[in-house]
């Protein structure tokens, strides 16, 4: 086993990034990196072919963005789901004085909830690959969208069976996804999530070529037709095809104000990835808390299914708890959620913060995207 103070000497890494670095992206898929990857695969008994590597291309698609209280929130479309389900659960928060009310009050945190509620029923029922459904991105980031489900909520908890006009059936992530913020001298920033999935991936490592192999597929919807309480999915746009590229959790997002980039930000944490960076949203837009006080506050997060409030920590005063759950709220509680190093830009002054989340530390919770 390894011990503390050995070292790690990664060469067939090395190689593969030297390899790309002097060819191109070219390299890893019809290239030397191309070879090992399929020779290894034809070893193992995998699926992946030279056709398929020579046939895969990057897309690139149009950001999602709204307006929210004079602020532009810019996020990442379909396949992935962040993006929207942030901007539907800002769209429906935006009509409340959530600043007035407290920033974790029980009004506060209960209409949070029904917010993302809501943004994860329309994750499961409206979002996959755009390649493969017809996903209406505009109708989506509509106000009226927005204005149309906040009619629905009301001072107790809406069960969230009853969105769903098809029937719930009775019913661990992993440790790897990765998010960096960034920004460079002349301004242009960058949000980038990527993720192995569960911890160590598919736990295969290319021989000579130093890199694991991902295990993404468990993102798709695996039983066509059955969604349960646990939080597993079935519903059509993300089943499984061949070619497809899986719904994500993925919210890499950037704020900008009259132009000019105010906030980057995104966290690992599966499906809490969407919430975490809402409420980092809502503390610095709408609470008017300091970049670090924004990013140390605790969260919540609800996802449709299971039906129930995650809290972080166990600092919630017990009058919050009782008044939730007077509600009709189901509670959890979790130690911490998600790990969004966020980088804020002061607007007079024009100085860059690197906010890094007081969370980090060594941890087994489950957090794959």
């Amino acid at each position: 086993p390894w011990q503390p103070g050995d070292k790690l000497v990664q060469g067939d890494l090395a190689d593969t990034l030297e390899r790309i670095a002097r060819k191109g992206a070219d390299e890893f898929y019809q290239g030397r990196t191309a070879d090992l990857i399929v020779a290894y695969m034809k070893k193992n008994h995998g699926l992946i072919t030279s056709q398929d590597l020579e046939s895969y291309k990057a897309v690139e698609r149009e950001e999602v963005s709204t307006d929210f209280r004079g602020y532009r929130v810019c996020g990442m479309g379909p396949s992935a789901s962040g993006g929207l389900v942030v901007i539907e659960a800002l769209n429906i928060l935006e009509r409340y004085d959530l600043k007035g009310q407290g920033a974790r009050s029980p009004r506060t945190i209960h209409q949070v909830t029904e917010a993302m509620r809501r943004a994860f029923f329309m994750r499961a029922t409206e979002l996959g690959d755009p390649g493969f459904s017809k996903i209406d991105v505009q109708r989506l980031v509509s106000k009226k969208f927005a204005d149309e489900a906040a009619k629905t909520i009301v001072d107790k908890a809406s069960p969230s069976e009853t969105l769903a006009p098809f029937p719930i059936t009775d019913a661990g992530e992993g440790t790897d996804t990765t998010h960096l913020s960034t920004i460079d001298a002349e301004g242009n920033a960058v949000a980038l999530t990527y993720t192995l999935e569960d911890a160590y991936g598919g736990k295969a490592t290319v021989a000579g070529a130093g890199f694991l192999l991902n295990n993404e597929m468990g993102d798709f919807n695996l039983i066509p037709g059955r969604t349960d309480r646990a939080g597993r999915i079935g519903t059509k746009a993300n089943l499984i095809e061949p070619g497809k590229r899986m719904l994500s959790s993925q919210t890499p997002t950037i704020v900008t104000r009259n132009g000019k980039v105010v906030l980057v930000t995104g966290s690992p944490g599966g499906r809490t990835i969407p919430n975490t960076v809402l409420w980092v949203l809502l503390d610095f837009l709408a609470l008017d808390m300091t970049p670090f006080e924004a990013v140390a506050a605790p969260r919540t997060h609800h996802q449709w299914f299971p039906d129930e409030i995650v809290l972080e920590g166990k600092d919630w005063p017990e009058a919050t708890l009782e008044a939730l759950r007077s509600r009709g709220h189901s509670l959890r509680f979790v130690e911490r959620q998600g790990d969004a190093h966020t980088i804020f830009v002061d607007q007079k002054t024009g100085l860059r913060y690197g906010v890094a989340d007081p969370r980090t530390k060594p941890s087994s919770t489950a957090s794959g995207d």
